[in-house]
């Protein structure tokens, strides 16, 4: 009996030790990784929004600018996709340049319908509606497959384009708004497309598209 006590007391102390010592490392690292953070996100603002200098964020119903996206995307998508959208904004910013002049606005999307479960990128898009680029927070894809969605050959197709909603296909892309989906990894492209089309629409929300 009390070599079972002894072992019990034994076995607390090195649980709690371990645990005190995590939890130590993980309030020292904790600074440095939100510095990361927030440096892969200005980077990614500069990518998709060339000529930044400042940024405001930008409050709006988010409630209502969900369903006035998801009302966009039943309306404009006639071809049955393989997950219906499901994806959230997370963040809107108003880009303007070093001389405080308005270049546009840079969304943070998060879309769950990724093959990997979600992924997170940021869509910058001029205030003449011209989507300017994207750029990935975090993609957690097939190697070789879905990866693929950070290649340029993929990423670029969505840059310098005015048009009002991407879709993929799986054939030669013809239109502005069409864009080449990554062979084998059709749910990662139509992940990426909803994710920009969720944040064009945001945009045209927030502009008076909603009202």
């Amino acid at each position: 009996m009390k070599n079972i006590i002894k072992d019990t007391l034994i076995l607390f102390a090195i649980t709690l030790v371990a645990g005190l010592g995590l939890g130590l490392v993980y309030n020292v690292t904790a600074n440095s990784r939100a510095m990361q953070e927030e440096k892969t996100k200005i980077e990614a603002y500069n990518t998709v929004m060339p000529g930044l200098g400042s940024f405001d964020n930008v409050s709006f119903d988010s409630v209502a600018a969900d369903k006035y996206i998801k009302e966009q995307i039943n309306k404009n998508e006639t071809e049955k996709t393989i997950k219906s959208y499901n994806a959230t904004i997370d963040e809107v910013i108003k880009a303007k340049d070093k001389s405080g002049n308005d270049l546009g606005y840079i969304i943070t999307v998060t879309d769950n319908e990724a093959y990997g479960g979600s992924l997170q990128m940021t869509v910058g898009i001029k205030d003449d509606g011209t989507v300017m680029g994207i750029s990935f927070l975090s993609l957690s894809e097939t190697p070789g497959l879905g990866m693929k969605a950070k290649d340029d050959d993929f990423m670029s197709q969505f840059s310098n384009k005015k048009v009002d909603f991407f879709k993929y296909t799986k054939s030669e892309a013809k239109a502005d708004n069409e864009i080449n989906a990554i062979s084998s990894a059709t749910i990662t492209s139509n992940a990426v497309t909803h994710g920009v089309n969720g944040a064009i629409y945001c945009v045209d929300f927030i502009t008076g598209g909603g009202k």
